[in-house]
């Protein structure tokens, strides 16, 4: 009888310790698969059942928000001013993958990230309706708008950096979208909108601020190229090359020329200032060959080239490609060959310069706050590299300085104030239209904002835009806005 009892016994204590373990691994180990299957419809109607946190702007104004719903789902996602910050708040739909910051910080606005555990056991305790944290950006509305007025009709993007901060002031991609057509609970009407947006030619669901295709960057590039030489010890902005209207790529018969046909200032040698100032391609190119592929990738690297940033949404790397011949390299000096980059990428290389060679992790959070208003997570800024010495940036500032007082941005004047900036129009192809850059930062010795602007499609005017005519202008909105707060 004993033994018999004993079996029972193995028996069921093997049976607890299945189960045990059977429970642990569903709980423990299978939590994300399970919630994440789409055949989980509590799930789904769970994470509606909480009040989805707020997304507001830097100065607290409500951009995003969760109100009652009369369906199964409790709340309803609604996005005011929804294409100013299209590009910024992503949309929160059913079922499917959020951009943006609804989907990056999806967590924390749920109330499911794990510093808000206790909070929800406390809910639950008390009784309370669940709800989650709300974010708040770093986006300044004034500079925000000023971006998107100020890119118009255009194809392109904005991004705006406070470069002392890494704080994102401004970003913009145009076309942009209503997310609120979106943030539907009806998934046939949900899909019927983003098949329709996503087949259209230019697609707004892209975020060209940092992600998409990407852009051959032109001139804006040479700033790289300046930083690689000066860092270098090789080369001051005095050091001078052969200055011919035209220059043979070796290895070659095509011929390379500046943006103006002619040659880069007077005299037969043009200095590396000289080059910045009016943006000459021809020296710049007789730089990168006595620079080599190698160290031009290595400053493009420190730069950020190559990774991608989490601001929080994660960037698509830009690219400057290595294992270049002379004459790819020559032409990868001023931003052609296969050089690609984000706005995003191009704001951070001017951020650095503004900010003494210092490089801030860029982000758009200022703070997550907890229901009861409290403080979850707040920005500190953070260093992301450090590309360049305190010394080379002054004297690429000063570069800068130069192409705007009297040079090649001029259109980016404010009127006293110093500014710095970089005009850039790259090449896409015979006959394709240009792609219309300004990067830039004022003021000059006390930078508050630095700014990048890309404008596809050459503006609507084809290879007869340049970037001083169409991109500078928008950049010095968007500057001016930050000045004038």
């Amino acid at each position: 009888m004993s033994k018999q009892l004993r079996r029972v016994s193995i028996v069921v204590l093997m049976m607890f310790v299945a189960l045990f373990v059977s429970s642990s691994i569903i709980q423990v180990f299978s939590t994300d698969t399970l919630k994440s299957d789409s055949r989980n419809v509590r799930t789904l109607y769970d994470s509606y059942s909480a009040q989805r946190g707020e997304i507001l702007d830097a100065n607290g104004k409500v951009i995003a928000q969760s109100v009652p719903s009369k369906d199964v789902y409790k709340f309803q996602r609604v996005y005011a001013d929804p294409k100013l910050y299209s590009a910024v708040t992503g949309y929160f739909t059913i079922n499917q993958a959020n951009p943006g910051i609804e989907g990056s910080l999806g967590d924390y606005l749920s109330g499911t990230a794990n510093e808000q555990f206790f909070d929800n056991l406390n809910n639950i305790v008390t009784g309370k309706t669940p709800k989650g944290a709300s974010v708040q950006l770093t986006i300044d509305r004034a500079v925000q708008k000023a971006a998107y007025d100020a890119l118009g009709d255009n194809r392109g993007a904005v991004v705006a950096i406070d470069p002392k901060t890494g704080a994102i002031l401004a970003m913009v991609s145009k076309p942009a979208y209503d997310p609120n057509q979106l943030a539907v609970h009806d998934t046939s009407k949900f899909f019927a909108t983003y098949n329709a947006l996503s087949g259209q030619k230019y697609s707004p669901l892209v975020n060209r601020a940092i992600a998409g295709d990407l852009y051959h960057p032109g001139s804006v590039f040479k700033l790289v190229v300046a930083s690689a030489a000066l860092e270098s010890g090789k080369y001051t902005p005095e050091s001078s090359f052969l200055n011919p209207a035209r220059l043979q790529l070796p290895e070659s018969t095509s011929f390379i020329q500046n943006a103006g046909g002619g040659t880069c200032g007077a005299g037969a040698k043009a200095t590396i200032a000289t080059a910045i100032k009016l943006s000459c391609n021809i020296p710049m190119a007789q730089l990168g060959a006595a620079l080599g592929n190698q160290a031009i990738a290595d400053q493009a690297a420190k730069f950020g080239f190559g990774q991608s940033v989490q601001i929080p949404m994660k960037s698509t790397p830009s690219i400057y490609p290595t294992g270049l011949d002379a004459p790819q390299t020559m032409l990868s000096a001023f931003g052609q060959s296969d050089d690609r980059v984000t706005p995003l990428q191009i704001a951070m290389d001017s951020a650095a310069i503004a900010n003494g060679g210092v490089e801030m992790q860029p982000t758009l959070v200022q703070k997550i706050i907890a229901p009861d208003l409290s403080t979850i997570k707040s920005l500190t800024p953070t260093v992301f590299s450090t590309p360049i010495s305190a010394d080379t940036a002054a004297k690429v500032r000063d570069m800068m300085i130069s192409s705007v007082a009297g040079g090649a941005a001029s259109n980016a004047t404010i009127d006293g104030v110093e500014v710095a900036g970089k005009t850039g129009t790259a090449e896409n192809g015979p006959g394709d239209p240009y792609t219309l850059w300004f990067t830039g930062f004022a003021p000059a010795n006390d930078p508050k904002v630095a700014v990048a602007v890309v404008v596809e499609n050459g503006g609507g005017l084809g290879q007869d835009a340049f970037g001083n005519l169409v991109a500078a202008p928008i950049g010095k909105k968007v500057l001016e806005a930050v000045l004038n707060k």
